[in-house]
């Protein structure tokens, strides 16, 4: 198999990338659920009524980001479903995993507009806009940053010894 440890057949890794992408979508799911939920009830607070115009369009972007966040990250499922024994799992995995990786950047996008109400909400406007930027900037770094970077030593590592790199979305240098 090129140059993969697991003995596996196409179908067996077709099989492990469906499980290893619902499993994934289980952990996130129930985030974005619970923080749509929160975001559903804010607008029933009698302090809402009370909300400037900035805070009440923010308060309804982040509303709309976990909204589009909970639609893409239920979609994998839902493909799963409507192409069940029609011997297209691949595409559900290739398409699933792109929608995936959408729902988490809105996912991502819907929690630092959550970070800014409540700190806006606690602490005004200058703490607020810092400790965003705190979490846009952790988000980067932690989903973005570093995985392009482990993708890259590995990739190295491989071609220093020889082999051909995984296939897949490449980082760009």
């Amino acid at each position: 198999m090129s140059g993969d440890p697991r003995d596996e057949s196409p179908e067996q890794r077709v099989d492990r990338n469906l499980a290893e992408l619902l499993q994934e979508l289980r952990v996130a799911l129930p985030g974005v659920q619970v923080l749509l939920a929160f975001l559903l009830v804010v607008p029933f607070n009698q302090r809402f009524g009370m909300a400037d115009a900035v805070v009440r369009v923010t308060y309804f972007l982040t509303l709309v980001l976990t909204t589009a966040a909970t639609v893409f990250l239920i979609a994998p499922s839902f493909h799963h479903r409507w192409r069940f024994r029609q011997q297209q799992k691949e595409r559900v995995v290739l398409v699933g995993n792109g929608l995936a990786r959408v729902g988490l950047v809105l996912m991502a996008l819907a929690i630092t507009g959550v970070i800014l109400l409540v700190t806006e909400f606690l602490f005004g406007p200058l703490l607020a806009g810092v400790t965003t930027a705190v979490v846009a900037g952790l988000f980067v770094g932690v989903w973005y940053v570093l995985p392009r970077r482990w993708r890259r030593l590995a990739d190295r590592e491989v071609s220093q010894a020889g082999g051909t790199p995984p296939a897949g979305p490449r980082p760009r240098p």
